[in-house]
C-alpha cells in the first residue's frame, strides 16, 4: 500500500476533507476485503458465536461447520494462557523504573517514588474491566490482530478498555510501515451520539430531517500526522456518514495519546493485519471437522442400515417405517426387505484424528511440557513451563511486548497524568520507561539468576569464600537479583540505609568488645585464677 500523508490543510472545506478522509476509509475497507474470507473461516471453524464480517441477521446460527470443538476450546485456553503469561489478572506485570539516561545518584531516589506509582497504577487496571477485556482482544489475536480502546474513564474508574472487534475495524499503515490509522465502522441511534461522544455537534437542520430512533451510521477514524518530526501526532474525526457531516474532531500529540491500541501475533513484511496461530493450524482444524462429519454420517448408516427391496409391484417402499414393533408385509416367495452390509468400519478415522487434534493443540500452545497431573505443580516446575512457553512464542512475545504491553501502560500513564492523579519524577528533562515483568518475561531472567548462581559456586569453591568476596559486590548482586526476581524497591534498603546499618552493627561490635576488655580488667577473681 502505498502511504500519503492523512493530513488536510485547515484552508481546505470541510465537504473536502470529509471526501478526503472517507476515501482513506474506503482504501482501507478494501485492503480489509483482501482478508475477510480468511478471517470469516477462522471465525467459523473457532469463533462461531463471533459476529461475522458480512451481513447477516442477529441470533443466526453458525454453528452448522462445526464437528469437533478442539479449536473452539482451544481458543479460550489460548487466551486465557496468554493472559496469565503477560498480563496476569490482579498482579503487577510491569515495572516503572528510571532509565539509563537518568544520573547514577538519582536512580535510588527516583525507583523508590516510581515504586509507588507502579502500585498505584496496577490498582486501577486491576479495578477496571480490563481483565474481562483483554480476553476478548486475545481470542481475535489468536485469528491475528486485536484491537483495544483505551478511554478516559469517570471518577469511580479512571480508565475504561473496550475490545474492539475485528469486523468493526478497518486498519492502515504508515511510512514507518506501523499500524497508524485506525477507522472504525459504528451504528447507533441519532439520540445516542451525544451520550457517545458529549463534545458532538449536530446541526439542527440534521437533528430535524432525521427519526431520532432510527440507526444512523458513524466513522470514528483516528491517524496519524507527520507534519512535525519527532513529535507524535494524532487527529481524531467522526463522521455521520448519513449526512457526509463531521459531527466532532480533535487533535492531541504526545505518548500514550492515540486511544487505540492495536497489536499483532504476527506478520510478514508489508501486511497491516497480523496471521495468528489459528492460521498454522486451519488445514488440521478442517479435517478434524470433516473426518467428524464422516465418522457421524458412517454411525447414522451403521445404526440405521441400508436396505433393498424387490420392486414387484406389491411392496410399497414409501409405506415402509424402519421403527421397532413394526410390521412389513411382503407378499408370498417375496425376498422383502434385504440389508445392505456397508463398505467396512472407519477406525482409521481415529489415527487421523489423534494427529490432528495434536497438531491443533501444538499450534494453540495446549499442552506445553504436557497437562499438570497428579501432585500440584512446585513453583520450578511452573517456572519451566512459563520458561518453555517464552521459548515457543518468543519473536511473537517480543511483539507482543512492543505493540500492546507497552502502548497500554503509556495510554493508562497519559490518562492518569492528564486527570492530575500521578506525577511521574523527570530528571533533567528525562522521564522514565516501562519494562515488562510478566510471568513469561520473568521467565527469560531465570537464566540470568542461574548464571550468577553458577559463577557464585564456581569461584567459592575454586578459591575459596575471601576470593570471592574480594572479586564480587554482594550488595549490588543481591540487588541485581532482587530486580531480577521483580522483588519491590521498597523492600530492599538503599545505599545509605545500608551505610547507616554497616556503622550500628560496627559500633555495637566495638561497645560489646570494650564491654568483655573491661570485664576482664575489673573481675579480680578472673585475674587471680588466670
Amino acid at each position: 500500500m502505498v502511504y500519503t500523508n492523512t493530513d488536510i490543510a485547515p484552508n481546505v472545506s470541510t465537504d473536502k476533507k470529509v471526501e478526503a478522509i472517507l476515501k482513506r476509509y474506503k482504501e482501507a475497507d478494501n485492503l480489509k476485503a483482501q482478508w475477510k474470507d480468511k478471517f470469516e473461516e477462522a471465525y467459523e471453524y473457532c469463533l462461531p458465536q463471533r459476529e461475522s464480517f458480512y451481513d447477516e441477521s442477529a441470533g443466526q446460527k453458525r454453528t452448522d461447520k462445526i464437528f469437533d470443538e478442539t479449536a473452539v476450546v482451544g481458543i479460550q485456553e489460548f487466551a486465557s494462557r496468554l493472559q496469565a503469561g503477560i498480563v496476569p489478572t490482579f498482579a503487577r506485570w510491569a515495572n516503572f523504573e528510571a532509565g539509563s539516561e537518568i544520573p547514577e545518584g538519582n536512580i535510588e531516589e527516583v525507583n523508590q517514588q516510581l515504586d509507588n506509582i507502579t502500585q498505584y497504577i496496577f490498582e486501577i487496571i486491576g479495578n477496571s474491566n480490563f481483565n474481562s477485556e483483554v480476553h476478548e482482544a486475545f481470542m481475535d489475536l489468536a485469528v491475528g490482530t486485536g484491537i483495544i480502546a483505551v478511554e478516559e474513564g469517570d471518577a469511580i474508574n479512571p480508565v475504561n478498555f473496550s475490545a474492539i472487534p475485528l469486523p468493526h475495524v478497518c486498519l492502515s499503515n504508515g511510512p514507518t510501515n506501523k499500524i497508524d490509522s485506525v477507522y472504525r465502522k459504528r451504528s447507533c441511534k441519532l439520540n445516542e451520539i451525544k451520550v457517545m461522544y458529549p463534545k458532538a455537534e449536530i446541526p439542527l437542520e440534521v437533528m430535524e430531517s432525521m427519526d431520532e430512533n432510527k440507526k444512523c451510521t458513524i466513522i470514528d477514524g483516528v491517524y496519524q500526522v507527520y507534519d512535525e518530526p519527532n513529535v507524535e501526532k494524532y487527529k481524531h474525526c467522526v463522521i455521520l456518514l448519513d449526512k457526509k457531516i463531521i459531527i466532532f474532531e480533535e487533535e492531541f500529540s504526545g505518548v500514550g495519546s492515540n486511544p487505540y491500541v492495536c497489536f499483532r501475533w504476527n506478520k510478514a513484511s508489508g501486511e497491516v493485519y497480523g496471521r495468528g496461530p489459528i492460521f498454522n493450524a486451519m488445514s488440521a482444524i478442517k479435517t478434524t471437522n470433516l473426518t467428524i462429519q464422516l465418522i457421524l454420517e458412517n454411525a447414522q448408516m451403521a445404526i440405521s442400515g441400508i436396505y433393498q427391496v424387490e420392486d414387484d409391484g406389491i411392496v410399497n417402499p414409501d409405506n415402509i417405517q424402519l421403527v421397532p414393533g413394526s410390521l412389513i408385509p411382503i407378499a408370498p416367495n417375496s425376498r422383502g426387505l434385504q440389508p445392505i452390509n456397508t463398505a467396512g468400519r472407519f477406525d482409521v478415522a481415529q489415527l487421523v484424528l489423534e494427529d490432528m487434534r495434536a497438531n491443533i493443540k501444538k499450534a494453540l500452545y495446549m499442552e506445553t511440557l504436557g497437562r499438570p497431573e497428579g501432585t500440584p505443580m512446585t513453583a520450578t516446575e511452573v517456572a519451566e513451563r512459563m520458561a518453555d512457553l517464552s521459548r515457543q512464542i518468543g519473536s511473537s512475545f517480543g511483539r507482543l511486548q512492543s505493540e500492546f504491553v507497552i502502548p497500554v501502560l503509556r495510554r493508562v500513564i497519559r490518562i492518569l497524568k492528564d486527570q492530575g492523579r500521578i506525577e511521574l519524577p523527570v530528571i533533567n528533562g528525562r522521564e522514565v520507561k516501562v519494562q515488562a515483568v510478566s510471568p513469561l518475561a520473568r521467565s527469560q531472567y531465570q537464566q540470568d539468576i542461574s548464571d550468577i548462581n553458577r559463577f557464585h559456586e564456581i569461584i567459592g569453591t575454586t578459591f575459596g569464600p575471601q576470593v570471592l568476596n574480594l572479586i564480587v559486590k554482594q550488595d549490588e548482586v543481591a540487588k541485581h537479583i532482587g530486580k531480577l526476581m521483580n522483588i519491590p524497591e521498597k523492600l530492599l534498603r538503599d545505599t545509605q540505609e545500608q551505610q547507616e546499618l554497616a556503622q550500628q552493627m560496627q559500633s555495637m561490635a566495638q561497645q560489646g568488645q570494650l564491654e568483655g576488655d573491661m570485664n576482664d580488667v575489673g573481675n579480680p577473681q578472673q585475674q587471680q585464677v588466670g
